[in-house]
């Protein structure tokens, strides 16, 4: 897994902007049906919004990002109040949605 430069991000935050939120995180946390709806999720549009519900500190979504970034082989894109936006390119080439750019 790539890492980001800092203008990755930027672009993949504006793509997601429009976008509404895939999972929601609730009062039972990160379960393990969490993490497959996650991975589905991923897999079928490569860039998704989470949306934590419960969860209001700064740190428990810090803490929650970081879980599903390593569980999921993804990246944290952006955390913007309470939505975390992450990304995953697609393994087979031809059925990748979004091309980064390169600088």
């Amino acid at each position: 897994m790539n890492t980001l430069s800092g203008f990755q991000k930027k672009y993949l935050r504006g793509l997601a902007h429009g976008k509404k939120p895939v999972v929601f995180i609730g009062q039972k946390h990160l379960t393990d049906q969490v993490y497959k709806e996650i991975g589905h999720a991923l897999d079928h549009y490569e860039l998704i919004k989470v949306k934590c519900i419960d969860f209001k500190e700064k740190s428990e979504k810090k803490e929650i990002a970081q879980s599903i970034a390593s569980t999921a082989a993804c990246h944290l894109v952006g955390m913007i109040g309470h939505v975390l936006i992450f990304f995953r390119e697609h393994p087979d080439a031809e059925k990748r949605k979004i091309t980064l750019p390169l600088n």
